[in-house]
């Protein structure tokens, strides 16, 4: 997909298609749907209403658990994780917006496993990019774009949804 024909409507359609065919296949019950902050709760608001799942939405702030915590400090919009007393034994659907290195869902699966030991967890993204660093990948995906060098892909909202591609500039 090139990044001019972007539309998230069409992304999250496809994102919750991909979701439903692969929760039959792995026979999913009463799931918990989490969102990653910022951007992935965003989007696991949306999945959390049009898959109808009954079990309140969770959200987690990975900032605590990021592997680069102690060379950038503490983030000043820590939001506190709203996770289920335990998630021993359960479906787990972890939803980001953009995936890229695969260090946040690392993070996010690490605070996971601090509540307990998941049944499964399906990871589902609005948007998987070039650029992956450790040995993880999403299960779900409503499009994947091939970004060059030094460009960067965000997702921004709440209302309306929309994504924004940047130059990053390197400093010497």
């Amino acid at each position: 997909m090139t990044i001019e024909h972007i539309e998230i409507p069409v992304l999250l359609n496809q994102l919750e298609s991909s979701l439903i065919e692969l929760m039959e296949q792995r026979q999913v019950k009463d799931p918990v749907v989490i969102g990653i902050h910022t951007g992935g709760v965003w989007i696991a608001e949306k999945m959390h209403q049009w898959l109808n799942i009954k079990e309140p939405l969770a959200l987690l702030d990975i900032s605590f658990y990021r592997d680069d915590f102690s060379q950038i400090g503490i983030n000043p919009k820590v939001k506190p994780s709203k996770l289920p007393l335990s998630v021993e034994g359960r479906d787990i659907i972890l939803i980001d917006d953009v995936f890229y290195t695969g260090r946040t869902i690392r993070a996010a699966l690490n605070e996971i496993f601090d509540y307990g030991r998941p049944r499964q967890v399906i990871l589902g993204v609005l948007i998987e990019r070039n650029g992956r660093q450790i040995p993880v990948r999403p299960d779900c995906v409503g499009a994947q774009v091939n970004l060059a060098d030094g460009q960067r892909i965000k997702l921004t909202g709440p209302e309306p949804l929309d994504v924004v591609i940047q130059s990053v500039t390197q400093e010497a």
